[in-house]
């Protein structure tokens, strides 16, 4: 049953539901008190850092010329190791971490960071580990040396 879900949903759309539980719970429990300074500062650090990984990820795939889908990474066509690859494996994952990371300083919800942990674990098990086993298949030594030299996240 757990398999069906690997590459079913898109990453965007687990970050928009884990938004939309952080929303919803953000009403129903207490919330920080930060200052307008405090939440609107990690607001704007957040969303910077996002849109930076994420960017330099989508442009990374597309100067590679190979498919940004994640939900087809058996029809990767060249394993992308330069750039921001060279820090993180999964720099579009991690901008959406960050992404998230913005809306729960927003929010002013602790639970924020709990889901957060939710949407890591979801991605790490449903979407990079079967992208990583169909990238051992088509890169075989090249990727394997690549998930040795460079972490997953940060």
């Amino acid at each position: 049953m757990m398999k069906y879900l690997e590459n079913k949903i898109p990453p965007p759309l687990v970050a928009l539901i884990i938004a939309a539980t952080m929303w919803e719970l953000s009403h129903l429990t207490s919330t920080l008190a930060l200052t307008a300074l405090v939440k609107y500062s990690l607001v704007i650090v957040f969303v910077l850092i996002g849109i930076f990984f994420s960017l330099s990820g989508a442009i990374s795939f597309r100067l590679a010329k190979t498919t940004v889908n994640p939900l087809k990474p058996d029809t990767a066509s060249s394993l992308v190791t330069s750039g921001i690859y060279q820090l993180t494996r999964n720099p579009m994952y991690v901008g959406f971490v960050a992404f998230l990371l913005a809306w729960a300083s927003f929010l002013g919800t602790v639970w924020g960071i709990g889901l957060i942990a939710v949407y890591i674990a979801f991605i790490q098990y449903f979407q990079i580990m079967p992208e990583e086993r169909a990238l051992t298949k088509i890169f075989k030594d090249e990727f394997i040396d690549y998930k040795a030299k460079v972490r997953p996240w940060l």
